[in-house]
């Protein structure tokens, strides 16, 4: 992969016809590094946020043995990559093949479910296996999150019992929980009431839990959506795992996607038309701006010109190259005035749901990666934001496993 000082350069060679994606492994490796050292248990990153190699090698390198993977490609990725990786099979719903090459082909031992049927379909498909580790996803309420996620998958609390018992009398190695607060959270304390109602109903099916898996949902920082600092995260997950009636020994899990890669990467995009504050690009929704427009978020962008334009900022719509209406963002995306056509745009904060939600339609989708040495976006993980929590959170104490008996059958 090529590298630049920052995109600016773009502007001093011939741009390709395409988007191009800026990729910044320093980022990913910044983000990881403050993961491993404030997140007090292990994180399984989520290879669907981002796939691309430079961005498995930055958190392979910086310490990261876990990864969430959601289809057996995904697993096949990740075992064949890094041989001795941790992969956990979070997706719910799974194909019996996919459950059969994961286990058998690709070492995968543990496995999400949220009913009776997707168990027994691992237990069929693994030969009835004993070193599982099974992991059951709770339906929790979305409250807080820019997008919700528990309309698909997750037991209910009502239903949980019943399937967790199930789940621990098949089990001999450990039986985990899960659940997902939906991505972009914006409260902290949504972890922590997720977490007591999980608890609710692992001390009405009276079992021994040995993992909490509090999922992923971690922010990034967007236009119009500044979250919390992340150790205030960091400490409303210590707070609802100690109220936790789980093995004294249980294991805290965390798959954070977004949190990890979004600063990361970005797209410079060419206006190929402007009409009034309609912008044309050759990027849109069906290549790395799906959220931009799917889920009509603002993302910052700003001009590459050689000279610095001196118009004043105005707000600008965005469409994509394919022939598709729906091929457009709303933002509003702020600008110089004087954009026009020729001009190279770059939108930040992509590296998550960017590269990797890209389709071939139309006959678009080619992207060229460049790597840049710069870090120009707003970031979740710099010092004075960690000092500023770490106030917060003095009177959170540190996680004191007090449980030391099983909880009573029920």
């Amino acid at each position: 992969m090529d590298f630049v000082l920052s995109p600016l350069d773009l502007t001093a060679r011939e741009a390709p016809d395409g988007p191009v994606a800026i990729a910044r492994p320093h980022r990913v490796a910044a983000a990881a590094e403050w993961f491993r050292a404030h997140f007090p248990g292990e994180v399984f990153y989520a290879v669907k946020a981002n796939p691309s190699e430079w961005v498995l090698d930055a958190l392979w390198n910086s310490g990261i043995r876990g990864f969430d993977v959601a289809s057996d490609a995904e697993a096949a990725l990740i075992a064949k990559r890094f041989p001795g990786a941790q992969i956990a099979f979070m997706h719910p719903v799974k194909s019996r093949r996919a459950i059969a090459r994961a286990y058998h082909d690709y070492g995968v031992k543990t496995f999400a479910l949220d009913s009776e049927d997707e168990l027994d379909k691992i237990l069929a498909e693994t030969g009835g296996a004993k070193d599982l580790t099974l992991v059951v996803r709770f339906a929790v309420s979305g409250d807080g999150a820019a997008y919700p996620l528990a309309r698909k998958f997750g037991v209910t609390e009502e239903d949980a019992p019943s399937l967790l018992r199930r789940a621990r009398s098949v089990s001999e190695e450990m039986l985990g929980v899960s659940f997902h607060v939906g991505s972009q959270c914006m409260r902290p304390d949504a972890f922590r009431s997720a977490m007591g109602m999980v608890n609710r109903a692992i001390v009405k099916a009276g079992v021994l839990v040995d993992i909490v898996d509090i999922g992923g949902g971690f922010p990034a920082i967007y236009p119009g959506m500044t979250p919390p600092p992340m150790l205030d995260y960091v400490n409303a997950i210590k707070a609802g795992f100690e109220d936790m009636f789980v093995a004294q020994n249980a294991k805290l899990w965390a798959e954070p996607g977004r949190a990890l890669v979004a600063e990361a990467g970005s797209t410079v995009a060419r206006v190929e038309l402007r009409k009034g504050d309609a912008l044309y690009l050759n990027d849109g929704a069906f290549g790395t701006l799906f959220d931009a427009t799917h889920l009509n978020w603002a993302f910052p962008a700003k001009l590459l010109r050689q000279e610095e334009s001196r118009a004043k900022l105005a707000p600008f719509r965005l469409y994509g190259p394919t022939c598709d209406s729906m091929d457009a963002a709303a933002g509003p995306f702020m600008l110089p005035a004087d954009i026009r056509e020729g001009d190279l745009i770059e939108i930040g904060s992509l590296g998550a749901y960017g590269t990797a939600m890209g389709t071939r339609f139309n006959g678009f989708g080619d992207t060229v990666t460049i790597g840049a040495r710069d870090a120009p976006w707003p970031t979740m993980f710099s010092e004075t934001a960690a000092a500023e929590a770490a106030q917060r959170a003095s009177n959170v104490t540190q996680i004191k496993r007090k449980r030391t008996r099983k909880p009573k059958q029920a």
